[in-house]
């Protein structure tokens, strides 16, 4: 077990799997734009006879798994600021300092980046639709949009990257605490991936709005890690450039 005392070199990043993967999810996710599978998914959450979405007043779904579950991930990242504030001064917290800022900038920039995008893309939810009972006209995310006094919101999922932005965990334990990470990794892809299905059957988001969304989140939590936490022995990282890194273990 590493020492607490000074910060362990980090263990082999594998760049071929922590980028290869989600860039060729954002790839599948392009392509499945040809498709109608984001529609199809969407129609078996909705009841054509009542004309609604089987969630869309579910209180489970609403209150508990979208407003009491965002509470408690924003109570986690606070009780993540005030531990690395805490750092400075306590100390059995500074040797953790760095995992600490690491934690709170990846949490703080994957959840911040959800709405000025919104904004940007304009993308219509489900429940929007004509479709789906609503008003608006679908169109696919790299087509143009179409004319509407109510632009959309609802690219990407902004209740996914609340659980999704815990990939932060993984990154904050990886050197440290291996099986840790590892068990919050798992959490973090559950803990989103729940999240992601609990507003598609409310109809908020089609499938690949979600996904988009663990990509993103898990692109920005590596970026963070690698800028703020990585690092290896000197003789490695003289040895062996980054492409080289790539290929280990």
């Amino acid at each position: 077990m590493p020492s607490l005392s000074a910060r362990p070199y980090s263990r082999p990043l594998n760049l071929w799997v922590g980028l290869g993967i989600p860039l060729i999810t954002a790839v599948v996710l392009i392509l499945l734009e040809l498709t109608s599978l984001d529609m199809d998914i969407a129609k078996l959450a909705y009841n054509p006879e009542t004309g609604g979405f089987i969630g869309r007043h579910s209180y489970f779904l609403e209150d508990i798994l979208h407003d009491r579950a965002k509470q408690a991930v924003i109570l986690l990242s606070l009780c993540a600021l005030a531990a690395f504030a805490g750092a400075f001064f306590v100390q059995r917290l500074k040797p953790w300092r760095r995992e600490l800022g690491c934690l709170v900038l990846s949490m703080a920039l994957s959840t911040s980046f959800v709405t000025p995008i919104k904004v940007v893309t304009s993308v219509q939810c489900p429940w929007s639709l004509t479709e789906f009972g609503g008003q608006e006209t679908y169109s696919e995310l790299l087509s143009p949009r179409p004319a509407t006094d109510k632009p959309g919101r609802c690219w990407p999922g902004g209740h996914a990257a609340t659980g999704f932005t815990l990939f932060a965990l993984f990154f904050a334990l990886r050197d440290r605490r291996p099986r840790m990470a590892r068990a919050a990794l798992v959490f973090a892809f559950s803990l989103g991936t729940i999240f992601s299905i609990g507003r598609m059957l409310q109809g908020a988001h089609f499938f690949s709005h979600n996904v988009w969304t663990a990509v993103f989140c898990w692109l920005i939590c590596l970026g963070s890690y690698y800028a703020v936490l990585y690092r290896v022995p000197k003789k490695v990282a003289v040895s062996q450039p980054l492409v080289a890194e790539a290929g280990q273990a």
